[in-house]
């Protein structure tokens, strides 16, 4: 059976030391977050994710969520007891608003807790973890009114939250949605419709439901213009604010699916469903959208959390078994065999896992402090810029944090050989759950082309400018470091092809947008390079800094200082390549009508 160890000790050198979250302490929210109160949440919701959830991964995935006559789901067995631990010890109310039940901390921590929870057991954390985005839509959309009746009971996570927005003839393109709203005399509305692919639809964890579901009203333009968003609950709320009758939306099946089958995905029939409107009539997207952003965020750490997972177990199995000998000679002459850790294609794999996952979690929490910041910084100016990069970001997060998360899985497979093909040894499982990462909340295709389509022009570029800035500044300071100076080298060369590829689409993108599509996917992964190659080199840094400073944990900060060499080698020419790819065109792609594509 697979095992899982929350990484406590990256997780807080990141915090603690890269991000320095205490330096924001006269910030509204980071007051309460020093690196005691940080210390201790960290290392609390290390122990739940590995000691309560991560045993019922393997359970969960092979019995599954089961659909009763009337309609009710069951969850797997023990889902329902550490739902009830994990509610009880507060862990969802860690970055929820005081105001409505929450602690009011750093989204640091919580994208922190994210990661454990989703890699000790990624169907259980999908349980709470739409519920954040919903709360957030919500808050940011619904009447004062609403967000007093649902807000309060999700934080406490006596509520669970759901998006509903694919339908079986629509998915990214929401404009052919055919769910109806019809108002009714008493303000609300009447929701029928189906929708299909819905995370957590029904289930036995909480006592009420909070469907956000996207609907059209009888007189709005037939297209994406024309979507507006309503809560619909599982069970109506009563005067007194406890849930009362039951509401006409019902889970018409479970999907069958290749993974996280301890998730219960729904389709869900809403047959004249009392709703009530969040926000504008028409403006559902704009509001569902906060909710998407947040929910694309917390997939590009699901990425990550199933390649740590994976990771673990990888380096666990290279350790104790024993295969062939070194190419230099024995490593160890009383043994029959070496360990898998002498040979070089072995080392590769490990080597990409442990540059990817420690990269992409200084990644994940810096996006999270600057999602803070983009509310709570000081200055204009700071919360501009902070508003600026991870909007930016937020795609090749997801993007490529779940494209190389899945990669990261396999790798780890690989390294198990025949006996990580087999079910008991858990590492298809970490393949299989990963897999969906890649697909849901837009699959990546469709996130490329939001970086390349929408974010890289937003502002006449004032995002993608400040990015190139920043890099290019933070790799002329550490240059004048000899230590620093080859891996600044490197990130900032993978900076320049950034740089020419985004001259290109601008150069050729507007002529013919085929360019742009042909060249999306291989740019977010060129970006997602440079943003790896950043936090590694302020990773590379600090751990300079700790070990000139006399370091105790010094094997810690050597290692770092390995691991971003390697990242410098090994990762950044990928950039050059991936920039060739761009400047090919979509000539040949798009060239061959569709008959030639036929087999037969």
């Amino acid at each position: 059976m697979p095992s899982y160890k929350a990484p406590v000790r990256d997780t807080l050198f990141v915090i603690n030391e890269l991000l320095r979250l205490e330096s924001y302490g006269n910030l509204p929210g980071f007051e309460s977050a020093s690196a005691d109160i940080v210390s201790a949440v960290i290392e609390e919701g290390g122990k739940f994710a590995a000691e309560v959830v991560a045993p019922l991964n393997a359970s969960g995935d092979a019995e599954g969520c089961k659909r009763n006559a009337d309609g009710s789901v069951t969850t797997p067995a023990g889902f329902r007891q550490a739902f009830d631990q994990f509610r009880e010890a507060g862990w969802g109310t860690i970055s929820a608003p005081e105001e409505f039940g929450g602690q009011g901390m750093p989204h640091v921590l919580g994208f922190a807790l994210k990661e454990f929870l989703s890699s000790a057991n990624q169907s259980f954390a999908m349980y709470p973890g739409l519920t954040n985005g919903a709360i957030e839509a919500i808050l940011a959309k619904a009447s004062d009114d609403l967000q007093q009746i649902y807000v309060p009971k999700m934080v406490s996570g006596e509520w669970t939250g759901t998006m509903n927005l694919t339908e079986p003839q629509c998915g990214t393109d929401l404009g052919l949605i055919r769910t109806r709203a019809v108002p009714q005399m008493d303000g609300s509305y009447a929701i029928t419709g189906t929708k299909i692919f819905i995370s957590a639809g029904e289930h036995d964890l909480a006592e009420n439901i909070i469907h956000l579901v996207l609907a059209k009203t009888p007189d709005s333009p037939d297209s994406s213009k024309g979507i507006s968003l309503f809560i619909v609950p599982k069970l109506l709320v009563n005067a007194d604010g406890k849930p009362g009758t039951r509401n006409a939306v019902s889970c018409g099946s479970i999907e069958r699916k290749m993974g996280i089958h301890g998730n219960a995905t729904c389709v869900m029939n809403y047959d004249g469903a009392t709703g009530f409107m969040v926000g504008e009539e028409n403006k559902g997207l704009a509001a569902m959208f906060i909710m998407m952003n947040a929910a694309r965020l917390g997939v590009g750490i699901q990425g990550l959390a199933q390649a740590e997972a994976a990771y673990q177990n990888g380096v666990a199995y290279a350790a104790e078994r024993r295969q062939g000998r070194a190419l230099t000679g024995p490593a160890e002459p009383g043994e029959k065999a070496d360990p898998l850790f002498v040979h070089p294609d072995v080392r590769r794999m490990l080597m990409d896992a442990k540059a990817f996952t420690e990269g992409m979690r200084a990644l994940a929490l810096w996006g999270g402090l600057q999602v803070e910041l983009s509310h709570k910084a000081a200055s204009d100016e700071e919360r501009q810029l902070a508003d600026d990069l991870i909007s930016l970001l937020t795609p090749v997060i997801k993007g490529y944090g779940t494209d190389k998360g899945f990669d990261t899985a396999v790798n780890m497979q690989q390294i198990w050989g025949g006996h990580g093909y087999i079910v008991d040894n858990g590492m298809e499982q970490f393949v299989r759950d990963a897999r969906i990462a890649m697909i849901y909340e837009g699959a990546n295709g469709v996130q490329a082309m939001d970086l390349v389509g929408r974010k890289l022009g937003a502002n006449m570029g004032r995002a993608v400018q400040a990015l190139f800035a920043l890099v290019d500044g933070e790799c002329a300071a550490a240059k004048g470091d000899a230590q620093l100076a080859p891996i600044a080298e490197r990130v900032e060369k993978a900076n320049g092809e950034l740089k020419a590829a985004t001259m290109w689409f601008m150069q050729n993108g507007m002529s013919n947008p085929n360019n742009a599509g042909a060249g999306a996917h291989p740019y977010m992964h060129i970006m997602g390079i440079v943003a790896l190659g950043l936090m590694w080199l302020r990773m590379a840094t600090v751990a300079g800094e700790a070990l000139a400073g006399g370091a105790s944990d010094k094997a810690f900060y050597e290692a770092k200082l390995m691991t971003a060499r390697y990242f410098a080698e090994c990762f950044t020419p990928d950039a050059g390549a991936l920039r060739r790819k761009i400047e090919a065109g979509s000539e040949s792609m798009m060239a061959l009508p569709i008959e030639a594509f036929a087999t037969t």
